[in-house]
Order: C-alpha cells, then structure tokens, then sequence
C-alpha cells in the first residue's frame, strides 16, 4: 500500500458565510492546498493552534471577536510565520484596507473578487511565509531588519511619506514637479528596497516602523 501523499499548504478560511467558504475551498483545493473552515474568531484561533496554517483568509465582521481582533491574536502568537489576508464586503473603503494593513495583514481584498486573482494573493503570500525576507529571532517575530536596514534615496523617502498621506501617483508627481512615469520608478525602487509587493502593505511598515520619520530625520 503505498505511502499517503504529503500535506499541502494549509489556508485557513475564516467567515460566517458557508457559501463563501464553499467557493473559496474548493479553487484552493484544486491548486493544491489544504483547507480549513471556521465560521467564528474562536473557532479560527483553535484551528490554528491545533495545526499552524501558512494563510488565513480572514473576514473582518465576524459574530463575536472581529477579524481585526483576531488578526492581532495570530501576530500575537505566531508572528510573521503566517499570512494573512483580510476579505471584506462591507468595509471596502481605502481607509478599512489601510487599518487592515497596519493591524499586520499582508493583503486587504474587497468581496466580489476574481478567484483567480484571490488565489494569486494567496500564492503570494504563501511564498512570503515560506522563505521569508527577514530573518526571525526566537519567538518568531520578524525582527524587520531588511526593512530597517533599507537605504532610500531622499527622493524616494518623499515618495514614501507622501504615499502614506493617501496621495496617489499623479498628485505626487504634480506636488514634486516631476512626470508620473518617475514617480512609479521611485515606487517600484522602493518597493524592493523594503521587501513588499503593494504600495499599501509599504506605507503600513513604514506607519508600523515609524520608517519614513526615522529616515527623513536622517537624511536632514
């Protein structure tokens, strides 16, 4: 008899809705994942202490504890270890999306959504967790050193502080006198200097690791 086929990467899919956990399990399990469902916090927290997932799909109005709380917990317990991704369909403001990332999510998505483009989310942060850009001291909390160690030119450090006022990619070029085009350079420069894939998940470390202020003061 042969040996039983590994475990895949498990997704923990937390929401009160089970017709939204049915549509999410099953284009997870068919990329290979495993799933588990939990319809409240408390059940997603001893789901996740019984077998750590590398993601948790997380609502944020849940009966109970909130998607915010709970998220807080899991950083709480198991650091950057795990990813996490905030679902939404009644808080889809951008100001719901930037508090969901500076609570510690990696993503914030706004229901509906393609599936497909959640499972590219999904896969993204897997690889995150997976082989992690910053290294983990003892108790598994990523000890942000590549971000710290970051060296941004003065330019893209206004970039940065002016992302993280809200101003979209026009309104800083209109404000630094330069071209569009040159402002997405800075951003993309940015972005890999500090590890992260969205201009929002960038302006959350640097509000989490009071990064821009920091910098500037540096640099003056």
């Amino acid at each position: 008899m042969p040996d039983p086929a590994p475990p895949g990467e498990l997704v923990l899919v937390v929401d009160n809705d089970p017709l939204f956990r049915a549509s999410v399990r099953e284009p997870l399990e068919r990329a290979g994942f495993d799933v588990l469902e939990a319809d409240d916090g408390d059940a997603a927290l001893a789901a996740a202490t019984r077998r750590k997932p590398e993601l948790v799909l997380l609502d944020v109005c849940l009966p109970g504890a909130s998607g915010y709380e709970v998220c807080h917990e899991l950083r709480d317990r198991f650091g950057d270890t795990l990813g996490i991704i905030f679902v939404s369909g009644e808080r889809i403001e951008s100001i719901d999306r930037v508090s969901g990332l500076l609570l510690g999510a990696d993503d914030y998505v706004v229901k509906p959504f393609d599936p497909d483009e959640l499972l590219a989310r999904i896969r993204t942060v897997v690889r995150r967790v997976s082989k992690p850009r910053r290294s983990a001291n003892g108790n598994g909390h990523a000890s942000g050193t590549h971000a710290a160690d970051a060296e941004l030119t003065p330019r893209e450090l206004e970039v940065l502080e002016l992302l993280a006022e809200g101003l979209t990619q026009t309104q800083i070029a209109r404000q630094l006198v330069i071209s569009p085009r040159t402002v997405g350079t800075h951003i993309q420069n940015l972005l890999g200097k500090l590890g992260v894939h969205s201009r929002a998940q960038a302006v959350a470390l640097a509000h989490r690791m009071d990064f821009v202020a920091h910098q500037l003061h540096a640099v003056v």
